[in-house]
């Protein structure tokens, strides 16, 4: 089984980060950057689960649901992640899409 507890501290920071984000920061951008992840994860997870069947895309629940978003959506990834280089390479979006969301 894979220690996937780094990628889950990354999600679970950049949520933190967004829960205590003002509004202003949340329009400006933060909020579609954590949906757009949330997005990915849900993309990659769907894929795994179900290569042939298209996947569906995550709604948009509005910017003060994105922390919960990324969350959910990462619990679903870590289900199907099969090796360390994927773990490292979701650790890698999580830092991109936190740094780019300013918070």
């Amino acid at each position: 089984m894979l220690d996937t507890k780094r990628l889950t501290q990354a999600v679970d920071h950049f949520a933190d980060r967004l829960r205590a984000a003002p509004q202003s920061r949340l329009q400006r951008g933060a909020a579609a950057e954590a949906l757009g992840l949330a997005r990915e994860f849900a993309r990659r997870a769907q894929l795994a689960e179900e290569p042939a069947a298209e996947p569906r895309e995550m709604p948009d629940a509005g910017m003060f649901a994105a922390a919960d978003q990324i969350t959910v959506a990462v619990h679903d990834l870590v289900l199907v992640l099969t090796d360390e280089s994927q773990i490292d390479e979701a650790v890698r979006l999580v830092e991109e899409a936190q740094k780019r969301a300013g918070v």
